[in-house]
């Protein structure tokens, strides 16, 4: 069982990593945000693992509110900069998966 000390430290690193996924994103450093994200969840998932965290002292769960309200504000600035460009990267796999359906029916224009 992780103490307070542990948790709130895996939140403030969390909170960091949040805070450089928004940077990349905000510079398109597509490579960089995907390694961050791995990151982040690894962390994310240590905490999730953790069957009956410590109660935390009231100084620790105020802190523990602050590093989620911020990294949840992280996430929706980060949301606001990707989900445009997933958007975007969707269409072109969709434009490139009906080309290759179309290619596929009807071949190229190959006299034969």
């Amino acid at each position: 069982m992780m103490n307070s000390e542990e948790i709130i430290s895996i939140y403030e690193v969390v909170s960091e990593i949040t805070d450089q996924m928004l940077v990349a994103a905000k510079s398109q450093d597509w490579e960089k945000f995907s390694d961050l994200e791995s990151n982040c969840a690894k962390h994310i998932q240590t905490l999730r693992q953790e069957d009956s965290p410590a109660p935390l002292p009231p100084q620790s769960k105020e802190k523990k509110i602050k590093l989620i309200q911020k990294i949840l504000a992280d996430d929706r600035e980060i949301r606001v900069i990707t989900e445009p460009w997933m958007a975007h990267l969707s269409a072109l796999m969709r434009n490139t998966g009906t080309a290759r359906k179309l290619s596929n029916a009807y071949g190229s224009n190959r006299i034969g």
